[in-house]
């Protein structure tokens, strides 16, 4: 199969590249126009990598990830990808969730380690800085069965990576915002053909104390005689939402260019973090600390070992996660109550071992084995009814679970793949049956019209997935259900991937994909008769819809560039099964916080050292009642947000390059960011108010 893109723009980027150092160096103006070398098309046969035989996967640029270095990857996923991001707002739970499904059935890996949490199934993506992450990559629905079990609706991967051969760097950023905010960002690097060392530091800090109107409240307004002659919504700040995250990240590489590649990753999180009053909330601001601190360290080692027809990945981390809870009010002046006292500790052991097998070039046979050990206490101090002496309750649970797989891959003919998966896993005493995964995909095009390259390809897969309960759905007291079923589905997939480039002129793709999955079991937590919530096993739920993608880059001339990235899905998941009682309304209704409608996209223009990004996503309404009942609190309306980003780079240069050394430049960004440009009033989650127009401005110097 021809591939003759790939390579055309891969030499023009260095030709580029090449040629701007050169007249960087040479001329102090910074916008002057850049030669550009014409090349000659050239063509080189190739065929696609065999790992991604029939995956539906999604994979985030350097420039999506580093856009605003203040964001965190909640921020990343809402504006590049239709998949549903719930926040509370920044600094608070941010959770992702795939093709309508929850939270939980989205696995998350970090440089090839699960990092969700034991005790509650999933992630909080506003406890991830992009600044920590140089690839990002989203798995949609059976596709995460080849990483791992479990995640119903899909799997996001992320991952650090080492720059080789650079010499010394330094990167060093500062941010100023709305709303008291501060923002912190350092890098310093080392690398040389055979070492990689990178540490990197995040802090953070804001008051958060951005203005709402108050939809939940209404004041009265009165005349002079004291008649009610009208009502209002009153403006407010809003509540006790500070708060102060550190992060640092330590990485080291050894590449011994033999074949072999040793790796260290450390990083360590410390945050402490006010948790913002409700809008419903009448108490006074003074009198209420509600706060939630965490103390975690995630490190990974790993070995990879090359040989010509195979390979070995090893990796084995720890996660030591401490996380408090406080809820306290003031009775009166500096005598408190305190109302909720949680505390949660976890280790967690991870092992890994992937070997791929070449025998010939059309074949692929992967093993892998995982393993994660789990210990874990939550408590939760109360005061004991008539006594009044406080008691600890809450579990303390081990668990192992294994996870291993099976894939073999296949390229008949050239265009052509098949491949297929069967993983098994066990965790403590239980075991799921065996997970079959199927894929397929096809080249069915791949020929130039003119100077255009066409190409389109076919793909179809489907599974069978399973995921167990985490341990708050077992063990959480009160509410928690031992006798949960693990919840069990099949998921089907089909869809296209279309391209088409000319040269480096422009390039552009389209992909489309029809989803269906049946979820039996499915766990949802629900309120009881004893006034606590507990999960239990939903009959059935129905998810399935489309998704859509579609990119474009086009280079009029040589100083100009326009990128444009857009992605739509609909997502109906809908409860089929069986009413529970006579007064259950949820059968036939769309799941709590799960959007119909969800889409994104951004254009960015550059020219000469200046760029300009719009970015904007959308979110249809949601409701948060299995009924779907439409009252004052039972849905939440739909919502747009729009951002802006200007950016000016200047390069200095500090030294020409010679034969002997590489050319030394300080390279500096001024950015301001505008976000939610068009003041939208808007809530992600019920009573929690979002900040209209913000602002935030960076410098970044870098070496």
């Amino acid at each position: 199969m021809k591939i003759p893109t790939f390579c055309i723009r891969l030499f023009t980027a260095v030709a580029v590249t090449a040629t701007s150092a050169a007249v960087l160096c040479a001329s102090p103006s910074h916008d002057a126009p850049i030669d550009m070398v014409e090349l000659e098309e050239f063509t080189v046969t190739a065929r696609r990598p065999m790992q991604d035989i029939g995956v539906q996967k999604t994979t985030f640029d350097s420039i999506a990830l580093k856009e605003n270095i203040a964001l965190s990857m909640a921020d990343v996923l809402t504006f590049n990808s239709s998949v549903f991001v719930k926040s509370y707002g920044r600094a608070t739970l941010s959770t992702v969730a795939f093709r309508g499904t929850s939270p939980s059935h989205t696995n998350v890996s970090w440089n090839g380690m699960r990092i969700n949490s034991p005790m509650l199934g999933m992630t909080d993506f506003s406890t991830i800085p992009s600044f920590f992450v140089d690839k990002a990559s989203l798995l949609h629905g059976t596709s995460s069965v080849n990483e791992s079990g479990g995640g119903l609706g899909g799997a996001v991967s992320l991952a650090t990576a080492p720059e080789m051969d650079k010499g010394f760097g330094i990167n060093y950023v500062q941010g100023i915002g709305s709303y008291k905010t501060f923002d912190e960002f350092l890098k310093l690097s080392y690398s040389n053909r055979h070492w990689a060392f990178n540490t990197r530091a995040v802090y953070s800090s804001s008051a958060n104390d951005y203005t709402y109107i108050n939809r939940d409240k209404k004041l009265n307004i009165y005349d002079d005689d004291h008649n009610i002659i009208g009502q209002y919504h009153p403006k407010e700040k809003n509540r006790s939402g500070a708060f102060r995250d550190f992060h640092i990240l330590q990485e080291a590489y050894y590449d011994t260019k033999k074949g072999d590649r040793f790796m260290l990753n450390l990083w360590y999180t410390a945050s402490n973090r006010e948790l913002p009053m409700l809008s419903t909330d009448y108490g006074e601001e003074r009198g209420i600390d509600n706060r939630q601190r965490e103390n975690t360290l995630r490190s990974v080692a790993g070995w990879r070992h090359a040989r010509s027809t195979w390979n070995l990945d090893l990796r084995a981390g720890y996660i030591h996660t401490w996380l408090g809870y406080d809820y306290r009010r003031e009775l009166t002046h500096d005598v408190w109550s305190t109302l909720t006292r949680s505390r949660s500790l976890v280790n967690t052991i991870f092992g890994n071992a992937t070997a791929n097998y070449y025998p010939s070039d059309r074949w692929l046979f992967t093993v892998s084995l995982t393993a994660n050990h789990h210990d874990v206490k939550s408590t939760d101090r109360q005061l004991a009814a008539g006594s009044g002496a406080e008691t600890d309750i809450g579990y303390h649970k081990k668990r192992l679970e294994l996870s291993g797989a099976l894939t073999a891959r296949w390229q008949p003919i050239d265009g052509m793949g098949l491949s297929a998966t069967v993983r098994e896993e066990t965790y403590g005493d239980r075991a799921t049956p065996p997970i079959p995964a199927i894929f397929a995909d096809w080249k069915a095009v791949n020929a130039y019209a003119g100077k255009t390259l066409l190409g389109l390809t076919l793909k179809a897969s489907a599974s069978r997935n399973y995921r167990y309960p985490s341990l708050n759905d077992l063990y959480f007291m009160p509410g928690g259900n031992p006798d949960l079923r693990d919840e069990r589905g099949w998921t089907y997939d089909c869809g296209f991937e279309f391209e088409a480039s000319q040269n480096r002129l422009f390039s552009a793709g389209l992909s489309a994909t029809w989803f269906d999955s049946r979820i039996d079991d499915w766990i949802i937590w629900l309120p009881t008769i004893k006034g606590f919530f507990s999960p239990r096993n939903v009959k059935n739920v129905h998810a399935y819809g489309i998704e859509l993608k579609g990119d474009a880059s086009y280079t009029p001339r040589t100083d100009w560039k326009f990128d444009l990235n857009a992605s739509y899905s609909w997502t109906p998941s809908i409860n089929v099964g069986e009413k529970m009682s006579e007064a259950d309304k949820s059968v036939g209704k769309q799941l709590p916080y799960i959007p119909r409608h969800s889409a994104s996209a951004s254009l960015r223009v550059s020219w000469r050292s200046w760029a300009i990004l719009y970015k904007w996503h959308l979110y249809s309404e949601r409701f948060t009642m299995t009924s779907n009942a439409s009252s004052l609190t039972g849905n939440l309306p739909a919502y747009s947000v729009s951002g802006l980003t200007l950016e000016k780079t200047l390069r200095f240069p500090l030294r020409r390059a010679t034969q002997s050394a590489q050319s030394k430049t300080l390279d500096t960004q001024l950015k301001l960011a505008v976000n939610n440009l068009f003041n939208a009033d808007y809530l992600s989650v019920l009573s929690r108010p979002m900040p209209g127009t913000n602002f935030e401005a960076f410098l970044s110097l870098s070496w």
